[in-house]
């Protein structure tokens, strides 16, 4: 049985391949499903991928991951990273690692982008590669857990 990565996604995320294509690209949230699962594939890893636009629904998920159903996470936290200190609690609460995802580079835009508070608790950050930011998680957690 392979080893099993949750890649949560917060608000919004619903909405890619219309909000902002300039921004996140053309490709859906399914497009995205489908490109982590066949690098899940191809890691040794299955992909348990899911989205939610409510805070509590993430927090519950991290809490699953860490209950033994994940060996790590990959999470884009959407808006929520700028503000959610329940999702920074949450990832220091569980003892798998966690790695957070942004599409864009959330530094090189609006400034109350550049804070995160998913990060001083995350193991890691990816961002500002487009939808190849999900892929590249895939592969940090792929060397930190195995």
């Amino acid at each position: 049985m392979k080893p099993t990565i949750f890649v949560l996604n917060g608000p919004n995320l619903n909405a890619l391949g219309k909000r902002e294509p300039g921004i996140y690209g053309g490709k859906t949230l399914k497009d995205v499903e489908a490109d982590c699962r066949a690098a899940g594939e191809a890691l040794g890893f299955a992909v348990d991928f899911r989205q939610s636009n409510h805070e509590g629904t993430l927090v519950d998920w991290l809490h699953e991951a860490g209950d033994g159903a994940a060996v790590g996470v990959a999470i884009n936290p959407g808006a929520y990273g700028h503000t959610s200190i329940a999702m920074h609690d949450a990832i220091r609460a569980i003892s798998i690692p966690v790695v957070e995802v942004h599409i864009s580079n959330i530094h090189a835009r609006e400034e109350f982008r550049h804070k995160s508070m998913i990060a001083p608790a995350a193991k890691g950050m990816i961002c500002g590669f487009g939808l190849h930011s999900y892929i590249l998680a895939l592969h940090a957690l792929k060397n930190i857990t195995q």
